[in-house]
């Protein structure tokens, strides 16, 4: 550990002491703030899944009307067609989006990210 490092106490959810882990040194600060991060950055989440869901539409109806449809059976959605579909990740709103089709399968491409208000 170098002397620039620093020990940061995290909470303990249970009541107990904090416990005091090892941090790297600090961001820096000022005109050197802009520094890029590469993905390697983010390597500790990589394996925490999380579920993404494109809406292209929504329609509300009855259980005796969906019961009803069939094979070919046209469902109104509230979206126009070429309007922006919404990616959620984890049932959070994140982007807006446009449908693909890559390879013969359909795909979706970010075309706005949706930033988060912080309250």
């Amino acid at each position: 550990m170098s002397d620039n490092d620093s020990k940061v106490p995290l909470p303990d959810l249970e009541g107990g002491a904090p416990e005091i882990v090892e941090a790297g040194p600090l961001a820096p600060t000022g005109a050197e703030d802009s520094v890029h991060r590469g993905a390697a950055d983010l390597e500790a989440v990589f394996d925490v899944p999380v579920q993404v869901s494109a809406v292209l539409g929504r329609t509300r109806m009855e259980v005796g009307d969906l019961l009803k449809l069939g094979p070919g059976a046209v469902l109104e959605l509230d979206r126009k067609v070429g309007e922006a579909i919404d990616i959620y990740v984890n049932n959070r709103l994140v982007a807006r989006g446009e449908v693909v089709l890559v390879e013969e399968k359909l795909g979706v491409t970010m075309t706005e990210i949706i930033k988060a208000d912080k309250n």
